[in-house]
């Protein structure tokens, strides 16, 4: 489950498609906690397939309920990234400045870079023929809300379209595996 905060008005239409900086994602149950969905003027749930489409939307696991996760993914984040010069005690929303700027551009689009297949990590999302599909092991799995199609080989390309955040790649490159609702074979 994603927030990116009150992004829903009292009537429950959404109003916005974020408000802060820091896009995290977390468990579904955590403690004892029970939510209204849409709570007026509180957070907006996001809901996401799995974590790696949480990851292509350029959110990061939350600090509170998935710290293990949290820690986990600062630290491959930082080996990563080395350009920024951060260091474990740097402070997350240094990271969540960078992921902000890498998700949307001032025209609140997208933004999108272009890689070679074979620097593509596991876990990462690329358009393709206009469509979002997971790279996983070599084959890549068309997306949809209900879940991913049967995989086909990742295509032969000089570059394709990479929709997942770059320093979450780099993120992918240095160990962190996301958890995907998929499975290659």
């Amino acid at each position: 489950m994603g927030n990116r905060g009150v992004l829903h008005d009292e009537h429950q239409n959404l109003i916005r498609s974020f408000k802060l900086n820091a896009w995290i994602t977390c468990k579904l149950e955590f403690k004892v906690r029970k939510r209204q969905v849409m709570t007026p003027a509180r957070w907006t749930e996001l809901f996401f397939l799995d974590e790696a489409t949480s990851f292509a939307a350029g959110h990061r696991p939350c600090f509170e309920c998935r710290r293990q996760d949290a820690l986990r993914f600062k630290s491959s984040w930082l080996r990563g990234n080395p350009e920024y010069n951060f260091d474990e005690k740097s402070p997350i929303r240094d990271i969540d400045k960078i992921l902000h700027k890498e998700r949307i551009d001032r025209n609140k689009s997208k933004i999108t870079f272009e890689e070679r297949p074979d620097k593509i990590p596991n876990g990462t999302f690329i358009s393709f023929n206009g469509q979002a599909f997971l790279v996983v092991d070599r084959q890549i799995f068309l997306w949809s809300p209900a879940g991913y199609e049967k995989g086909m080989v990742l295509p032969d390309a000089d570059k394709l379209t990479v929709l997942t955040p770059r320093s979450i790649v780099n993120t992918f490159r240095s160990g962190y595996r996301p958890q995907m609702a998929v499975t290659a074979g």
